[in-house]
């Protein structure tokens, strides 16, 4: 129609969704309302036309490891149903309770399968089926004589219809028995009839005797079965059961006649409902299907739960009830739902009682940057993270997201500054097979792996200008197209980005798209260096000290005031990741339980005039020492900074990348350390 769109293309997420629910609809609506073999005939007909593939059928578990198949569906009609030896066959490993499959090569994998072989199959899907005390009773399977390659769709869809196969063949296996067992009684009485006819005259007495005798061993074959049988009147005043049922529902014989049926319901709306629909059931003189009923034993009051079928007699005077007390199971299900709901309430109480785990201090900067979080953790705005290198910044979106409503979804951490400019378009958005040298398979990026979660963009800065055009587009329009692709995936992802460079001056300098800037810094945060909030270095110290110890298991405890000084008096370019590695090496190399710094620190402390003690976690912790000007701090950060790194590199040979490089040691990315070489106007000696 003139003016009208084209529709844009499916994503490939919403195209496994259709796909998910074409094939459950086909399959439910194909088993909605058989049961017995039709239920399975219909199951492997539309499981077979749903999946596309030629072979399909649904087995019985047998003795002596054989099966038996309920329903054959071959090259699209019903086949003869056959037995089986398991031996040698794919489906051996399924009935050990395995899912099972092998997208080619059977003739290969199981040569001694003979029948699959002849019928030219490559390959194989078996899930098995399982009752109530999830024991394997059959398999249901899928071949063809094409490769079956991985899909996790039809997968799903082939476990939940199993499930589903499985109940119904217990509820069949269930219902034969009862059968079995009127057939059984029925021939008893028949072969009882005749010999009353036969018996005549003296024989009359003896006959009489011969079938109370019969009786009585019917009643004892009935009392010792491992289902109790239930007769119920359709009004449901009265029962009238064998020696388990009073067992399980805590009758005495004396009481059986007269009881009332719905006495031993709890008064519970719930309980109610459920027997209320078990009896319509019964009154429109249709069988129950597995009804879980609660109910209450008559001598304790104790809840007893059953799986329950009823089937209403012919006559019309009785049904004949079969149940299985499942109690033990229900209370198990009960108990890990408790500890469930425990947990959850305990992990909630954590984050109440410790609103950020890992961000250590107390100082009012720290305290005003917490105090953002709580602001805009719960939006879903973008939010851009400034500060200098090792000031925690990954750990401020991690309690971002932790105080989101996407916890429950993944944080996908994105260092950009370590990705070589090559690759980074690939690594946020994926690529397609093809695309590039080596794109050997479809891949996905990180954006993708990211949907209905969040992602952290570390040293947002190091992005190539071309890369910041797609991630304007990713922030405005929450889509993008693989690398060497042309179909628009479409996610839902929260932006967290992080910078230690001056986005303003890079954009000036035409460095960093204007444009990209203003839509990451809707909701700027400012993370402190360590020098501004010097409260907070003797926590940090105990903090690591602790972890430390632990880890190397260390008997270091304490840390000497002097010490302590020291520490606090230290303007720490390298902010907390500086403090970690120093206190690091020290717990290494003390050798008591006393913090030793190591010697080569000494040069860049302040000399202190404390010998006091200070035990983590007794005493307070020392005040802190008069602020520096601001020409001092920066004159002295540059100079440290700029002495540091000379150090490292002279001890690395002025190695930057790899294990013993310079970067590894500083833990900064080679491009980082780069940049601040260049700006501190550090040059290797001689060039």
């Amino acid at each position: 129609m003139a003016g009208s769109s084209e529709p844009k293309e499916l994503s490939e997420s919403t195209r496994d969704d259709r796909k998910l629910l074409e094939l459950l609809r086909a399959m439910t609506e194909g088993t909605a309302t058989a049961t017995g073999e039709a239920f399975f005939l219909s199951l492997v007909q539309h499981t077979a036309t749903a999946l596309g593939t030629r072979f399909c059928f649904v087995a019985e578990c047998l003795p002596n490891r054989r099966a038996r198949s309920l329903a054959w569906w071959i090259d699209g009609k019903q086949g003869e149903n056959f037995e089986y030896d398991l031996p040698g066959t794919p489906c051996l490993h399924v009935t050990e309770g395995r899912t099972c499959h092998y997208p080619d090569r059977i003739p290969e994998l199981f040569p001694e399968d003979k029948g699959m072989i002849d019928l030219g199959t490559v390959s194989y899907l078996g899930v098995p089926l399982r009752d109530s005390g999830q024991r394997v009773i059959g398999h249901l399977v899928v071949f063809d004589d094409k490769p079956m390659p991985p899909d996790p769709l039809a997968l799903s869809v082939l476990e939940t219809f199993a499930g589903r196969a499985g109940a119904e063949l217990e509820r069949l296996r269930a219902h034969q028995e009862v059968s079995r067992l009127e057939k059984e009684l029925a021939a008893r009485k028949v072969a009882e009839l005749e010999q009353q006819k036969k018996l005549i005259g003296e024989q009359l007495r003896q006959a009489s005797e011969a079938l109370v005798v019969s009786e009585e061993r019917l009643r004892d074959l009935f009392d010792e079965a491992p289902i109790a049988y239930v007769h119920e009147a359709l009004d449901t005043r009265f029962i009238r059961c064998n020696r388990a049922a009073m067992r399980i529902l805590g009758i005495k014989p004396e009481e059986v006649e007269g009881t009332y049926g719905k006495s031993f319901v709890p008064d519970t709306p719930e309980a109610q409902r459920r027997v209320r629909k078990a009896l319509e059931s019964i009154d429109r003189g249709t069988d129950t299907a597995g009804v879980v009923l609660e109910l209450r034993r008559k001598d304790n009051g104790r809840p007893v739960w059953i799986q329950w079928w009823s089937r209403p007699d012919p006559s019309g005077t009785y049904t004949r009830t079969m149940f299985i007390d499942i109690t033990e199971r229900v209370l198990m299900e009960q108990e890990k739902a408790r500890l469930e709901a425990q947990n959850v309430y305990l992990q909630e109480e954590i984050r109440s009682e410790h609103d950020f785990t890992e961000i250590v201090g107390n100082s009012p900067a720290l305290r005003a940057v917490l105090k953002q979080i709580e602001q805009i953790a719960s939006t879903d705005s973008t939010v851009l993270i400034l500060g200098e290198t090792g000031t925690g910044k990954e750990l401020i979106a991690r309690a971002i997201h932790d105080r989101s409503l996407r916890q429950q979804r993944p944080l996908v951490k994105v260092n950009c500054g370590a990705i070589s400019a090559g690759l980074v378009e690939s690594e946020l958005f994926g690529h397609i097979k093809g695309a590039f040298t080596g794109a050997l398979t479809n891949r996905d990026g990180r954006f993708k792996l990211a949907d209905g979660g969040t992602i952290f963009l570390d040293e947002v800065g190091e992005l190539p200008m071309d890369t910041q055009v797609k991630l304007l587009r990713v922030l405005q329009e929450q889509e993008f197209e693989p690398v060497g692709g042309s179909q628009t995936v479409r996610v839902n992802v929260r932006v967290i980005a992080a910078t230690n460079r001056d986005l303003g001056t890079m954009v000036r300098d035409g460095k960093f798209r204007n444009d990209l800037f203003y839509r990451l810094n809707v909701l700027p945060i400012s993370i402190p260096p360590l020098r501004q909030r010097r409260e907070d270095v003797p926590l940090l110290v105990a903090f690591f000290v602790q972890r430390f110890a632990k880890k190397f298991s260390k008997p270091v405890k304490q840390v000497s005031s002097e010490t302590m000084n020291r520490l606090v008096s230290y303007p720490w370019p390298g902010n907390i990741r500086e403090l970690q590695n120093i206190v690091e090496r020290a717990v290494v190399l003390s050798h008591g339980n006393t913090l030793e710094l190591a010697a080569g620190f000494d040069s860049q402390l302040e000399p202190a005039a404390v010998s006091e003690t200070i035990v983590l976690g007794q005493s307070s912790p020392p005040p802190a020492p008069a602020a520096f000007s601001n020409e001092q701090t920066n004159t002295s950060l540059i100079e440290v900074e700029r002495r540091h790194i000379e150090t490292v590199l002279t001890q690395t040979n002025w190695m930057i990348e790899g294990e013993r490089g310079a970067a590894k040691i500083l833990n900064l990315s080679p491009s980082t350390l780069r940049s601040r070489m260049q700006k501190l106007g550090i040059r290797r000696p001689g060039k």
